[in-house]
């Protein structure tokens, strides 16, 4: 399918959106694959049409908005406050989308020491990386750029490692050696 796109000088190009898509996606890179090749423009699969763009309202004001708070400090202790979090969970993922989680027995070194490994990994160089990029949802460790690459109407210009945890999490030999905790 081409499709019509308009560069910055307002001129109407014809693209086959599917082939650049492809393109992009065969070179395993991502969208640092982009970046580390000195890139200067965005390419059109990342670039949202004008028309389907949604400019929000400007308020006057501050906005008091707070991200839900999901505590599980009590969850162990019995179906009460089991169902209470998982409505809790259930209705800020249905009104925001979104939570943070409070008590959960995570030392902060943990996930901090979590955040670094996912950095360390994203910084390696393009060839590591292509080792674990994949769309098989079925594989517990998938590096891939945009989930919905072949179905939105604009990629997205972000990069994912996913570690996939149910049924079966990922043996520790599954995990790139620099997100290993040591």
């Amino acid at each position: 399918m081409v499709d019509t796109h308009l560069n910055q000088n307002s001129v109407v190009l014809d693209y086959d959106r599917q082939k650049e898509l492809k393109a992009f996606d065969d070179t395993k890179a991502g969208v640092k694959g982009l970046v580390d090749s000195g890139i200067v423009k965005i390419p059109p699969i990342f670039v949202i049409p004008t028309d389907e763009l949604s400019f929000e309202k400007s308020y006057s004001g501050s906005t008091h908005l707070q991200v839900p708070v999901i505590d599980l400090k009590n969850i162990h202790e019995g179906g009460v406050q089991r169902k209470q979090v998982v409505e809790e969970i259930q209705h800020a993922s249905e009104t925001w989308g979104l939570f943070q989680i409070v008590n959960h027995g995570i030392s902060e070194a943990v996930m901090d020491d979590m955040i670094k490994g996912i950095r360390r990994f994203h910084e390696q160089p393009t060839e590591v990386k292509r080792e674990y990029y994949s769309r098989d949802v079925q594989k517990n460790v998938n590096f891939f750029s945009n989930y919905q690459l072949y179905k939105a109407k604009s990629a997205n210009w972000r990069d994912t490692l996913s570690f996939s945890m149910a049924p079966v999490a990922p043996s520790p030999e599954e995990y790139p050696a620099v997100c290993r905790y040591s």
